[in-house]
């Protein structure tokens, strides 16, 4: 198994020595890293705003929006191949007014250019590259586009040539489709209605996650393969309301075999982003902050509905890892680590034999690969990915030494890996503070704190809280994202629901009403600015002269939706309160996207 390498990626605040530096472009002065690893790039590059839309009318030119986030895999292949090449920039600098967008700090804008690609019935993710009109209407897209034609896919160079010669020779038929895909996005985009809501939903549910388990491997569906907690956590409680065994089955297997697998980091803790392949074991190795508090939480209920002390060591381990690797001095948490490190993905991460007796010795080296699966042969370009295949009682047998014996030995040996993986270079981590994924991670500090009885990990909710009442709410403003001091960009929906929640989670760990306060504070300001008083539901972002037109969203894929959450924090909240106002909000939530969990309710795990 092999893989395109991309260019090493220095870590935040490391810089070239001065006779090295390139020439770098607009977005050098940008805080977002990802904004800031395109900054020596050829393409004349503009961060999105005003100055860029500016020059798009006045020269009459279609804009190229490319987004993406700094941990992106595909994203930076795309930078290697296109961005980085003179003559592709030349042809983007020529022709088109070039915006790069983080999607981590601009959800808002991903998720309209993300609709419309939905809309026209193509499949999203990212590297998303859009073309827009100057006044922002979207008329062609598509994700990862290789510099030549290959992969069945038309080559970005001939992509970028066609466009520029049909804005230039067929500019009315251009602007028809323009008007024909944002027709098409506004027809879908704030879609909702009421509709009724019963356990008939969970039903649905419930066949449609037999339909797509695999029952081999856990998850749903094949490669790649995503942790896709939301669905987990609905089935647990699914078989703890009705007994349906096939339930449990799926969480325990889907849950056993990621924990096993490659996707999981034996040895520092917590999950990678997802598998490219159908047995959890080849991950892509960016680690995000969201996967793994919603999945700390997803193993800390398994525990709790069944007992079995494997949940409740995987859930410690993931956190673990985030105050360990993840935490800001002040208390919050950074958003994610890349894949790469020295120009190779997963290097950080692999293991050879020898690398293990090097650091183990001999005796205890081989009962280390021997259960972690690193042989000569290797996985990835001659090297392990660390996985479990079989039992320990087994592997202790072949050793012949006792199973208490080897799980002693396995524990301290990976605390002798770690140490000596901290001397490798480190995966570039992103250090910007997102408010929804920091709070999803007070969610389940607080959570682990009361299941685990762990004090440290009440300290640590409670600290996180606090900097987020501090710096990143002002009034009734929430903001999403901070770095290095600067706040910047307005909280979306998803950003005010999940504060909520962590907000009620911590007044129920300490009884302190001043959480409680806060929370009635943030769900006031989240329903003033969001929700729709005639259709019901919430908007995923206040309208502003920059976003095309009004989303609805409550897709739960990699984090619950805003909807969801929104839902969750106004039933919590209204109960804790006896505010009815609020309760009958979260019913008329759920009730707006009735029909949408009817159509696609694996999409949507019904919170009825």
């Amino acid at each position: 198994m092999s893989r395109d390498p991309k260019p090493g990626r220095r870590s935040p605040g490391a810089a070239p020595a001065p006779e090295a530096q390139p020439r770098q472009n607009r977005l050098a002065t940008e805080k977002s890293l990802y904004l800031r690893q395109h900054a020596a790039n050829p393409v004349d590059w503009y961060p999105w705003g005003d100055e860029a839309f500016a020059r798009a009318r006045a020269e009459d030119r279609p804009i190229l929006l490319s987004i993406g986030y700094s941990s992106c895999h595909w994203c930076h292949v795309m930078e290697r191949e296109s961005f980085e090449d003179p003559e592709i920039a030349d042809v983007m600098n020529r022709h088109f007014v070039s915006i790069k967008v983080d999607r981590e700090e601009r959800p808002d804008v991903d998720q309209i250019y993300l609709a419309a690609l939905h809309a026209v019935g193509q499949e999203g993710g990212w590297p998303l590259n859009v073309f827009l009109t100057p006044d922002l209407k979207p008329f062609f897209g598509g994700t990862y586009f290789p510099p030549e034609d290959r992969f069945g896919r038309p080559g970005f160079r001939r992509v970028l040539e066609s466009i520029a010669q049909s804005w230039k020779e067929d500019r009315e038929k251009v602007l028809q489709g323009a008007t024909a895909l944002c027709d098409a996005l506004g027809r879908v985009s704030g879609q909702t209605g009421s509709g009724t809501v019963d356990r008939s939903l969970i039903t649905a549910f419930f066949e449609d996650a037999v339909s797509a388990f695999d029952g081999a491997h856990g998850g749903f569906g094949g490669p790649p393969k995503f942790p896709r907690s939301v669905v987990l956590n609905l089935l647990l409680r699914h078989w703890r309301a009705s007994g349906e065994d096939m339930a449990r089955k799926m969480v325990e297997t889907t849950l056993d075999r990621m924990a096993r697998g490659g996707i999981y980091d034996h040895v520092g803790g917590g999950f990678h982003r997802y598998s490219t392949d159908g047995r959890w074991l080849a991950p892509h190795f960016e680690k995000m902050l969201y996967d793994n508090a919603l999945l700390a939480m997803t193993y800390l209920e398994a525990y709790q509905a069944t007992g079995r002390e494997g949940y409740k060591r995987v859930a410690r381990e993931i956190l673990d890892w985030a105050l360990k690797d993840m935490s800001h001095p002040d208390g919050a948490f950074y958003s994610a680590t890349d894949a790469d490190s020295e120009g190779h993905e997963g290097l950080f991460f692999l293991w050879t034999p020898a690398q293990v007796e090097d650091v183990l010795g001999r005796e205890a080296g081989r009962a280390f690969s021997m259960y972690y699966n690193a042989s000569p042969d290797g996985d990835l370009d001659g090297a392990s990915i660390l996985h479990v295949t079989r039992s320990l009682d087994d592997v202790a047998d072949e050793l012949r030494m006792g199973s208490d014996k080897l799980s002693a030995l396995l524990t301290e040996a990976r605390g002798k890996m770690y140490a000596a993986r901290e001397k490798r270079v480190h995966p570039s981590r992103d250090e910007k503070i997102v408010t929804a994924w920091v709070s999803l991670t007070v969610q389940a500090l607080a959570r682990a704190a009361q299941t685990l009885d762990e004090p440290r990990y009440q300290t640590a909710a409670l600290a996180a809280g606090r900097f987020l009442m501090k710096e990143m709410v002002d009034g009734d403003q929430v903001y999403r994202r901070w770095i290095d001091g600067q706040r910047a960009h307005p909280g979306v929906l998803e950003d005010y629901a999940c504060l909520g929640n962590a907000l009620v989670d911590l007044y129920q760990l300490s009884f302190d009403p001043t959480w409680l306060e806060h929370a009635r504070r943030v769900v006031d300001a989240m329903v003033a600015r969001f929700w729709d008083e005639e259709a019901g539901g919430f908007f995923f972002a206040q309208a502003r002269p920059d976003l095309l037109v009004p989303i609805k969203d409550a897709y739960d894929g990699a984090t619950p939706s805003g909807n969801s959450e929104a839902a969750l924090v106004l039933a919590r909240l209204g109960t804790l309160t006896s505010d009815h106002r609020m309760t009958d909000r979260a019913r008329k939530t759920v009730q707006a996207f009735a029909a949408s969990m009817r159509r696609a309710p694996f999409a949507h795990p019904p919170t009825c």
